[in-house]
C-alpha cells in the first residue's frame, strides 16, 4: 500500500506478511492532496518544496540558492520578458541565458582552453537534461524550463567556479529532471541522479556548511539505492545516504524531516545487512524516528514510520524465538503509532490500510495499558513506602490508574487497592510531559506530567518503558490539541 502524495519509501520491497509500508519525505515533485488541516507542516528542503526561505546572496558574483518553485517562477517571468522585450539588455539572477559558455566579458578571467575544458566536463549533464522529454504536456513544459535553468547555472559557474549555490541549484535541476523522466524514453534517471550527486559534492566541497545540499544529496543517493533492490551496491549507497543525513542533522539539528529520512535509510539498510547487524541498525532507526517526533509532535510521517519499524522488529523477534522483548508488546507499540498517525491524518489511505492490520493489537478499548509506580493522590511527596506500582490505562480522554472495572480482559491482575483514590489526569489539563531524574523519586525512570493543577510524578519500570509512555501521552495530547480526539476515540472504542 502506498500513499498517493508521497514517494514509495526508500528501498521498500513487498512488505512481509502484509506489514505496513513506511512513508518518506519526498524530494521528487508531488502534488499534495487538499486536506482539512489549515496549517501545513514544514516541507523538506527539496527541489519541490512548497515553502522555504531562500538563503541570502553570497556575494556579487554568486547566485543565491533558490527553491525549485522560485526557480520555475523566475524563469517563466524572465522568458516572458525576453520574448516581449525584443532582446533587451535586462538580466535575471541566473545570467544572460545564452547557454554554456555565455559568460559576461568582464565576469570571466579564464582562457579559451579553460572554457573548452569546462564545457567538455559538463556536456554529459547537459546532454542528459536535453534528452528528458517529460511524461505529458505539463512535464514537457516543465522540462523546457529546467533545461533553460541548467544553461543558466552552467553560465553562472563559468563566471564564478567557486559559487556553491550555483552548483546546489544546478543539482536541484538535475534531481527534478530525474523525476520528470518518461518511463518509455531512453533517458536514464539513474544517470541524472548521479550527476546531481556530483554537483552536490562540489557544492559541499565549496561550502561545507550547506545543510540543504547534504539533505538533498542524501535523497538523491537514496533514490539511486531504491533502483538496485537488496544488492551490495544498494547497501553501499544506503550507507552513503545515511552519512549525508547525519551530516545534515549535525548542521541543522532542528530538522525532523532529516531525522525521519535518516531513520528510513537505516530501516532500508537493515533489510540488506547480515542478520547479526540488523538489530543494532533497527534500534538506531527507532531512535531517529523518535527524535523527529520529539521535535514535532504532530509529524505524522515519522509517527507512522516508527510504527512500521516496530512492526518489523516484532516480526523479526517472533521468528528468532529468542525475544529480548515480548513480540506482543512490540506489536502493541506499533499499533499505537499507526493509530496516532491515522488520527492526525484520517484521510491518508496508507494509514487507514495499516490501521486495519494492527488495530486488533491494541489493548482495546484503550490505547495503552501498562504499569507505573505512583504516590497517593494529591501527595506527590509521600514517602517511598507509600508509592504503589499499579496498572494505568491511557485513552483519548487521559491517563488514570486502573481499578477492577477498568481491568482489560487480556491483562493480568494488578489494579489499584480499592482503599486508595486513583490518579486521574485529563488530557485537557496537560501542560507538558517530560522525563524526570529527580533523586527524591523512587528508583526507576521518572515521569513528570505538568497540568493546570500542578505536577504529577510517576515512575516507569525502565527507561525503555518510559519512552513508550512519553510518546503515547504526548500523542494523545497532540491529537486532542489538533481537534482529532473523536477520531482516536473511534479507533479504540470501535
Amino acid at each position: 500500500m502506498e500513499e498517493a502524495t508521497e514517494t514509495r519509501p526508500a528501498g521498500a520491497g513487498d512488505p512481509a506478511n502484509g506489514a505496513p509500508e513506511p512513508a518518506e519525505e519526498a524530494a521528487a515533485p508531488a502534488e499534495v492532496v487538499a486536506e482539512e488541516e489549515e496549517e501545513e507542516e514544514e516541507p523538506p528542503r527539496s527541489a519541490t518544496a512548497k515553502e522555504e526561505e531562500a538563503k541570502a546572496a553570497m556575494g556579487a558574483e554568486g547566485s543565491r540558492p533558490f527553491t525549485m518553485r522560485e526557480l520555475l517562477g523566475e524563469l517563466k517571468e524572465d522568458g516572458e520578458a525576453a520574448s516581449t522585450g525584443g532582446g533587451g539588455s535586462g538580466r535575471s539572477a541566473f545570467g544572460d541565458g545564452n547557454g554554456v559558455g555565455s559568460a559576461d566579458a568582464e565576469g570571466s578571467s579564464y582562457s579559451q582552453d579553460s572554457t573548452q575544458q569546462f564545457s567538455s566536463h559538463h556536456d554529459v549533464a547537459m546532454d542528459l537534461i536535453n534528452s528528458v522529454t517529460g511524461v505529458d504536456e505539463e512535464g514537457r513544459s516543465r522540462q523546457r524550463i529546467l533545461t533553460f535553468a541548467a544553461k543558466r547555472y552552467v553560465s553562472a559557474i563559468e563566471r564564478n567556479p567557486d559559487d556553491p549555490d550555483a552548483y546546489y541549484n544546478w543539482a536541484l535541476v538535475l534531481q527534478e529532471s530525474a523525476d520528470n523522466v518518461d518511463p518509455n524514453s531512453s533517458s536514464s534517471k539513474d544517470a541524472l541522479l548521479e550527476e546531481a550527486c556530483k554537483k552536490y559534492a562540489e557544492a559541499t566541497r565549496l561550502c561545507p556548511t550547506l545543510y540543504d545540499a547534504y539533505y538533498n544529496w542524501a535523497i538523491a543517493i537514496a533514490d539511486r539505492a531504491k533502483m538496485r533492490g537488496r544488492t551490495k551496491e544498494a547497501e553501499e549507497l544506503w550507507k552513503q545516504a545515511i552519512l549525508n543525513y547525519e551530516k545534515a542533522v549535525q548542521l541543522n539539528w532542528n530538522s525532523p524531516q532529516a531525522l525521519n529520512n535518516w531513520g528510513l535509510g537505516l530501516q532500508e539498510l537493515s533489510s540488506i545487512v547480515p542478520a547479526r547487524d540488523k538489530q543494532t541498525i533497527i534500534k538506531t532507526a527507532i531512535s531517529k524516528f523518535r527524535a523527529a517526533i520529539q521535535l514535532q509532535f504532530d509529524f505524522h510521517r515519522a509517527i507512522y514510520n516508527l510504527g512500521t519499524v516496530l512492526y518489523g522488529l516484532a516480526e523479526d523477534t517472533m521468528r528468532s524465538g529468542k525475544p529480548d522483548v515480548s513480540p506482543n508488546e512490540l506489536y502493541s507499540q506499533s499499533a499505537i503509532y499507526v493509530a496516532a498517525a491515522h488520527a492526525l491524518k484520517p484521510n491518508y489511505s496508507v494509514y487507514r490500510s495499516a490501521l486495519r492490520l494492527v488495530r486488533s493489537m491494541l489493548p482495546l478499548p484503550y490505547l495503552k495499558v501498562g504499569y507505573l509506580t505512583a504516590p497517593p493522590a494529591n501527595n506527590a511527596i509521600a514517602p517511598h513506602k507509600d508509592w504503589e506500582r499499579s496498572q494505568f490505562i491511557l485513552n483519548h480522554e487521559g491517563l488514570q490508574q486502573a481499578d477492577a472495572s477498568d481491568q482489560p480482559p487480556s491483562q493480568s491482575p494488578g489494579h489499584l487497592d480499592r482503599g486508595r483514590k486513583p490518579v486521574r489526569i485529563n488530557v485537557a489539563d496537560i501542560v507538558s510531559v517530560s522525563a524526570c531524574a529527580d533523586l527524591t523519586l523512587p528508583s526507576g525512570a521518572g515521569l513528570c506530567i505538568e497540568t493546570i493543577h500542578g505536577p504529577t510524578f510517576l515512575v516507569a519500570d525502565s527507561w525503555e518503558a518510559l519512552d513508550g509512555w512519553l510518546d503515547a501521552i504526548r500523542l494523545v495530547y497532540t491529537i486532542f490539541a489538533r481537534g482529532k480526539s473523536d477520531v482516536l476515540a473511534g479507533i479504540i472504542t470501535g
